[in-house]
């Protein structure tokens, strides 16, 4: 059901209900690329049935797909179309064509290559956790991430989102981990990590199916080494990679999260999936908050901030970078 998660906040005063974001989401459903559209971006039903819901609710969690399509031109192809052109120009002008007009030449050779290329599509899964105020974005990349933010925005009257941040750095607490060999309760240490430098080298040490404690990794760590990934498990449910940036990937369930479960029919997989992978999810990330040091309170530090003697800007500042805030010298 899910791969990677990225975890926002829901604003305080966003309330909204499933037919209210159905009816949003419906002023931008998917569309197949036009023949010279490059890609196309729209939601879709998350049980891949035409003209199901755009939205599902499972056990009071929503479910909601954005998909995307995508035509496949690789930039050599436009290359040798745009020089075949060029060429052209300069046997009919004899003069080779300037820097503007090679530029609406590789243009105009897009637009004449598009309807014949490939499509490829993909989708990416959007959970809301009302009950937490928390939405997931099944995202592998940042940048992915915040184009689905942005539309969700756009499209959801009142929605506000920040990504969550945690009061201790994932970073921090990932070393500690390493260095003493304990977890937050509930959490085991895997066989697998990425540690990097912070130096001007960026070096790093990749272990992969390989005991994490021992000397080697305690020494990288002492030598200035931060963990970037490491792999967990929790209760023996879900294993997943936690990253210094508080995103959670490469998650899998494990057989004790299947236990007690019938297998379901065809017709009731994708409610079975949901409802295991919400149920446990939704679990597991409040432990990992807690084992952070829990959550980074921004409405805390802003009126704290607010309230200190110190220009508007300084304290604007402060308040987007809370480890700058603890190291304010203040008296």
């Amino acid at each position: 059901m899910f791969k990677n998660l990225m975890v926002y906040r829901i604003g305080p005063n966003w309330q909204a209900t499933v037919p209210q974001i159905e009816e949003a989401l419906e002023k931008t459903v998917f569309v197949e690329c036009g023949a010279t559209q490059a890609q196309s971006m729209g939601w879709a039903p998350p049980r891949d049935i035409p003209h199901a819901p755009l939205v599902e609710d499972i056990g009071g969690h929503w479910l909601m797909k954005l998909k995307l399509e995508q035509r496949v031109l690789p930039g050599s192809v436009v290359k040798r179309r745009t020089d075949e052109m060029a060429a052209r120009v300069e046997l009919e002008t004899g003069r080779k064509p300037g820097k503007k007009q090679t530029k609406e030449l590789k243009e105009q050779a897009t637009l004449e290559l598009l309807p014949m290329a490939f499509t490829k599509q993909s989708s990416i899964k959007v959970w809301i956790d009302p009950a937490q105020q928390l939405l997931m974005i099944d995202a592998s990349s940042a940048s992915r991430a915040e184009e689905v933010v942005s539309l969700l925005i756009k499209e959801l009257a009142g929605l506000q989102l920040h990504l969550l941040q945690t009061a201790e750095s994932p970073a921090v607490c990932m070393t500690a981990w390493l260095m003493d060999g304990v977890p937050p309760a509930g959490f085991t240490i895997d066989r697998e990590c990425e540690l990097k430098s912070g130096d001007e080298m960026k070096s790093v040490v990749r272990y992969a199916r390989h005991a994490l404690d021992i000397e080697e990794v305690r020494q990288h760590l002492a030598g200035g080494k931060a963990p970037t990934r490491l792999a967990m498990s929790w209760k023996d449910r879900v294993s997943f990679m936690l990253t210094d940036t508080l995103q959670i990937k490469k998650i899998s369930f494990l057989d004790l999260a299947f236990e007690g479960r019938d297998s379901p029919e065809k017709d009731e997989a994708f409610d079975a999936d949901a409802a295991l992978a919400t149920g446990e999810l939704s679990k597991l990330i409040p432990e990992l908050l807690e084992g952070l040091g829990g959550e980074h309170d921004f409405l805390a530090s802003g009126a704290a901030l607010a309230a200190l003697p110190v220009p508007g800007a300084v304290a604007l500042e402060l308040a987007s970078n809370p480890a700058a805030a603890e190291a304010a010298p203040w008296d």
